[in-house]
């Protein structure tokens, strides 16, 4: 038997032990992005900060910037809510807004972490040692994933946009929980999906909470920059390719990936929205089969869905997949037959990158004909997400019959793993 003072101390050296490897992480992740010498290095946060500043001089979706993508001139293409929050950051030096942009993401990161298996093993049990070390330890292994990885390198606002949605879903606050979901969809469009997150629960107040929120967002910006906002969501708003090119591999949505096997752009037309009620209805039965607590399950299903749905969502975009790597790595379904397979893929994924390391194959980011194992293995988070949600289909109903180990405090045995 382990004495109880060696057990404290050998779990005291593991959370020193990770917070180390963070501090490490963050540090290398900022020498990275200062003084690695690449254009492409935080290209996104030069846009957010150069593009707001035009908010208010009517040029805000006319400015682009070929300085660092010369293929593809890069426009602000967020709504003018983003621009509004974002324009103080251009009366600061560059580098200052870098550093504060990046110890922010990895601060968030650690709170969608935190969330995530606070979501699963409740409040009380984050205040042992071992969560708080497992919080931090993935928050470190995280941020060298690749969704987390490219959003880093391109100083990408996706981190924050899945930590909103996140608190959202945490809160018991339904004015709350509308107000974070309102915002994030005023920012970036697409988290107005989390929505359906309130709609599976019933929560009905949040639901209306967001869409007030949402278009409180359009209304303050129609008072500050009327033309800029009657010009992004009359005119620009349903138009992908002037997000990038639909067919490039980094483009993981279901309309990026039939494109790509296709060899052409399928466009918004029958065959897309096929593919969207199909995965629509896989998402509802995934939905049904889960425990009516498995609050992270629920989410993760709403953010997948979202992902595949949308015209465009680059693999930096899928920050969901660190959360649900954590879901099935303690959720409740975390013993059944297939789990440990898709927690590898997922891993594996996320490790290397699929899309990424394809991008960097492709001579031209617009061309979409290549081989058809290239198209195939290029669809590598569509079909991930397809087979989860069938698997969940298939074990989830027989683990609605069973306690939820994850959240049981039983003393008799180990109630969950410990990281």
């Amino acid at each position: 038997m382990i004495h109880p003072t060696r057990k404290f101390r050998a779990v005291n050296r593991r959370f020193y032990l990770a917070t180390a490897a963070l501090g490490i992480s963050v540090l290398v992740r900022l020498a990275w992005a200062l003084f690695w010498p690449s254009n492409l290095i935080l290209v996104d946060l030069h846009v957010y900060v150069e593009g707001a500043a035009n908010l208010f001089n009517g040029n805000l979706y006319d400015w682009t910037d070929s300085s660092r993508s010369p293929q593809f001139p890069l426009p602000f293409t967020y709504p003018p809510f983003a621009a509004f929050l974002l324009y103080p950051l251009h009366f600061l030096p560059f580098d200052v807004v870098a550093v504060g942009w990046l110890v922010a993401t990895a601060a968030a990161l650690f709170g969608i972490v935190w969330i995530a298996l606070e979501m699963m093993v409740g409040r009380e049990a984050m205040r042992e040692q071992r969560w708080r070390t497992a919080a931090v330890a993935w928050t470190a292994g995280g941020l060298w994933l690749e969704p987390v990885r490219s959003t880093l390198d391109y100083g990408q606002v996706n981190v924050f946009i899945v930590l909103l949605a996140m608190l959202a879903a945490r809160s018991t606050r339904w004015w709350l929980s509308g107000l974070l979901v309102g915002i994030a969809a005023g920012i970036k469009l697409t988290p107005a999906v989390t929505g359906l997150y309130f709609v599976a629960r019933r929560q009905w107040l949040a639901v209306v909470a967001s869409a007030v929120a949402f278009f409180g967002t359009i209304g303050l910006t129609f008072l500050l920059a009327p033309k800029e906002t009657d010009r992004y969501f009359g005119e620009l708003v349903g138009d992908p390719h002037r997000i990038g090119p639909v067919g490039s591999v980094i483009n993981q949505s279901l309309r990026g990936a039939l494109t790509r096997i296709a060899g052409h752009d399928i466009g918004s037309g029958l065959l897309w929205e096929s593919a969207v009620l199909v995965t629509a209805v896989l998402a509802f039965f995934a939905w049904r089969s889960l425990r009516s607590d498995d609050r992270l399950g629920l989410l993760l299903i709403v953010q997948l869905f979202g992902m595949m749905a949308a015209p465009i969502s680059w693999s930096h975009h899928w920050i969901c997949l660190i959360p649900l790597v954590l879901w099935l790595r303690y959720g409740p379904l975390r013993d059944a037959v297939g789990a440990g397979l898709l927690r590898a893929f997922w891993l594996f994924n996320t490790i290397i990158g699929i899309p990424w390391m394809l991008g960097t194959l492709q001579t031209n980011m617009w061309d979409i004909s290549r081989p058809w194992y290239l198209a195939w293995l290029g669809a590598s988070n569509t079909l991930g997400v397809l087979v989860l949600f069938g698997w969940m289909i298939a074990v989830g109903r027989f683990a609605r019959l069973t306690p939820a180990r994850a959240v049981d405090r039983s003393p008799v045995r180990e109630p969950y793993p410990v990281a």
